[in-house]
């Protein structure tokens, strides 16, 4: 399956960002349950994937999901112990899933640090691995499920989940989730989805609000290498959105968006 070429949105700010795509978000859940019966969602941590999970839990309309026919799956986390609040799961329970009545069999949660696979991150990335390909039907063709949407905030320095510039977990071809060591980003020790896991989704969705996201923006959507800008390597089987607010898009050349992005 080729790149599909990036759509930008951009909004005045990120508060109009994170409602609009909360209502967006809102909009293909329902269609993906309408159609399949059930809808599959990998959800991202920051200030913007949290900020964007707080806009939902706000939204009237999120009544209109099924909340119990919802896969809720994970970019990235922190290899910490599992009450930690720096952990993407411990925000996304207080920003939305605690609110909403998600069935916990369906929220897939990377393992933590003090879980059955103790200190062995790599152990911990293979079996959330092997839970995703159990997850995988015969129609996902692969090792890991068609995503309906995947989320991935973008860092200052073009990082996605925890695949970082010109680190190892970034070059990674094979295996779908990877354990990542030595972060440049605190805290060190993570787990990962890779890039051909990213690639199976059928949407990627790629936030960033704030100035110090338009250097990034920028040069991700400027044509670099997905080594040098792991950001630029992100992209889904029928739709790569990037969702932007005016301060993450200023760096862009005019007639990159269309003037009507408000």
């Amino acid at each position: 399956m080729g790149m599909t070429t990036p759509q930008v949105v951009v909004h005045r700010d990120k508060e109009l960002m994170a409602q609009a795509t909360a209502a967006r978000l809102i909009t293909k859940i329902v269609d993906a349950q309408t159609a399949r019966g059930t809808a599959s969602v990998v959800l991202t941590g920051g200030r913007n994937g949290n900020g964007l999970l707080a806009a939902l839990a706000a939204a009237p309309a999120r009544d209109a999901i099924d909340w119990s026919r919802l896969d809720l799956w994970w970019g990235d986390e922190r290899y910490v112990p599992a009450d930690d609040p720096e952990r993407n799961h411990t925000q996304a329970r207080e920003a939305l899933l605690d609110s909403v009545p998600v069935d916990p069999a369906r929220v897939h949660v990377m393992p933590a640090s003090d879980g059955p696979y103790g200190g062995d991150v790599d152990a911990a990335a293979a079996a959330y691995a092997a839970e995703l390909a159990k997850a995988a039907g015969p129609e996902d063709h692969g090792p890991v499920p068609r995503f309906d949407v995947l989320m991935l905030g973008v860092g200052p320095d073009t990082h996605v989940a925890s695949l970082f510039p010109e680190h190892p977990a970034a070059r990674e071809t094979e295996r779908t989730v990877v354990g990542v060591h030595g972060a440049p980003k605190p805290p060190p020790t993570r787990i990962s989805l890779t890039l051909p896991a990213i690639r199976a989704a059928r949407e990627v969705w790629l936030l960033a609000a704030g100035e110090d996201k338009a250097g990034a923006v920028s040069l991700a959507l400027g044509g670099a290498g997905e080594i040098q800008a792991p950001a630029a390597a992100a992209y889904g089987r029928s739709r790569t959105l990037w969702l932007l607010d005016r301060a993450a898009a200023a760096k862009l050349p005019a007639g990159m968006y269309p003037p009507a992005s408000s």
